[in-house]
């Protein structure tokens, strides 16, 4: 261990994470962590950081320190990690000191702190795969993540005897710094996270630990109070934008099915990353009585209404007043129907960015309500594509951007073979529900030398559907007409 200390040490040294005065301050820390009772300091070859930490890890499961199974690993791996970390306000104070230079250094800064902690486990993002293809609305961007590896039986059966404490109340709380975690509650030692003021309100700036695509950011509330979609929200998105330029920031819509996984507690997801949405074509510029703001229907699976302006507070205006009619809006031969029972089913999912030095917010007109058809969602992916995506479409699918269950690497690998003739798809029950798709791809001219590009082409194409399932307006002639109904109605 001697060894794999030093080379930790030196790694937390060259990457700034320490000081040479914090040097045997960190040694000592490993030491306790470890339960060794000598060190020497020497010089050592570098390695990579995964490298390092798998020999720590194995040594902790020899010694018995840990129990040997991912979840054991992950609380442990994140302890060592925690021994090189500089604490909380230093990384705040760095921040800050590099934001007066420009907002990408202090952002450069602290994505390269979140990947060289281990916070991201880059080492696991990366096993992601990732492709694209052009079809019908732009260049459609698909990951199937792996980054998340599921538990085995015997950690969940081990997480269901763990009693909630009910602190921290939620993975976005700012207690969650620091805080070492448990068999159902991620460690985050290595959790940092950067104050911010939003339209005079405390929210904080955090890297999310799965990044789903490059610098993806969580900006989440002060206070662990409901997600909210109204004027203030269109006011923080576009206060953060002054403040980060380089990053674009959205929200998940406030109501279920529409929403995000995390309703509870109010919060924007942004980053350094450009979404196929934001290269939609135009389909006709709007003129809105009052406002003196760009509007434009734009050709987007989902219904999507973009504002641009140079005067932030006029775009702000003009979203909030779309979004208090939309609220209100029915279109009862469309299936879009505003309230039943009392109980409202219209918001909006907005999206803003900077765009040649002006205000730019893409409001995606959402609707939540269910039917005897569709218990799921009307506006939700339907029961014929649950086999690619069944669960809500968020922010991140909103943009362009399929986040896809880890199982689709294996049933994609094998639905290749059948296809190829080598493997017989009766043979495989995680298959039997892509069993239409399968005949339908069997339609198609596929040898060798085609099947990848195909498949993933195909895969696309799914996922197109599955957007176009959650547009509350169809891009077609009738779709179009509804939808310009609504802006007409927006003159009135």
């Amino acid at each position: 261990m001697n060894e794999k200390i030093n080379q930790l040490i030196n790694f937390a040294l060259k990457n700034e994470m320490i000081k040479k005065e914090d040097e045997y301050y960190s040694i000592n820390k490993l030491l306790d962590l470890l339960k060794i009772d000598r060190f020497k300091r020497c010089e050592v070859d570098d390695i990579s950081l995964y490298d390092i930490l798998d020999s720590m890890l194995k040594y902790a499961c020899e010694k018995e320190l840990i129990e040997d199974d991912m979840t054991n690993r992950d609380l442990f791996d994140t302890c060592i990690m925690d021994c090189i970390m500089p604490r909380p306000s230093e990384v705040v104070t760095k921040f800050n000191e590099l934001y007066k230079i420009s907002p990408q250094k202090a952002t450069d800064y602290y994505y390269d702190l979140s990947i060289h902690s281990n916070y991201i486990r880059k080492s696991r993002t990366d096993k992601n795969i990732k492709f694209n293809a052009y079809y019908k609305y732009g260049d459609i961007q698909i990951s199937i993540n792996l980054s998340k590896p599921e538990k085995d039986p015997k950690e969940i059966a081990k997480a269901k005897l763990v009693k909630s404490s009910g602190y921290p109340k939620c993975l976005l709380c700012k207690e969650n710094v620091g805080y070492a975690g448990h068999m159902n509650h991620p460690a985050r030692q290595t959790h940092r996270i950067i104050p911010l003021s939003l339209n005079d309100n405390q929210y904080f700036l955090q890297y999310s630990p799965y990044v789903y695509y490059n610098e993806h950011c969580i900006v989440f509330n002060n206070e662990h109070i409901p997600m909210k979609i109204d004027e203030n929200t269109f006011k923080n998105l576009f206060s953060f934008i002054k403040q980060f330029p380089h990053y674009m920031l959205g929200s998940n819509a406030d109501l279920p099915i529409v929403g995000g996984s995390i309703l509870t507690h109010d919060h924007y997801q942004g980053g350094k990353h450009h979404f196929p949405m934001e290269y939609a074509q135009t389909i006709k510029e709007i003129k809105i009585k009052d406002y003196d703001v760009k509007v434009e229907m734009i050709k987007w699976p989902l219904s999507t209404l973009r504002l641009t302006g140079t005067n932030d507070e006029e775009v702000v205006r003009l979203s909030t007043y779309i979004l208090n009619k939309w609220i209100q809006y029915s279109d009862e031969g469309l299936d879009i129907v505003a309230f039943t029972n009392g109980e409202r089913h219209n918001t909006i999912t907005p999206i803003a960015r900077m765009k040649d030095n002006q205000y730019q917010i893409d409001l995606v007109l959402r609707n939540n309500r269910t039917s005897e058809q569709y218990p799921d969602g009307i506006f939700h992916p339907h029961q014929e594509h649950h086999h690619i995506k069944k669960e809500n479409i968020g922010l991140i699918e909103v943009m362009g951007l399929a986040i896809l269950p880890a199982r689709l690497k294996n049933e994609l690998a094998d639905l290749k073979e059948c296809l190829l003739g080598k493997k017989n798809i009766e043979d495989f029950d995680a298959l039997k529900k892509h069993i239409e798709w399968y005949e339908y791809l069997k339609t198609i001219s596929i040898d060798e030398k085609n099947i990848d590009k195909i498949l993933e082409q195909e895969t696309v194409k799914k996922f197109v559907s599955v957007l176009e399932n959650a547009g509350v307006y169809k891009m077609n002639e009738e779709g179009i007409n509804g939808f310009t109904r609504f802006v007409e109605y927006l003159n009135e």
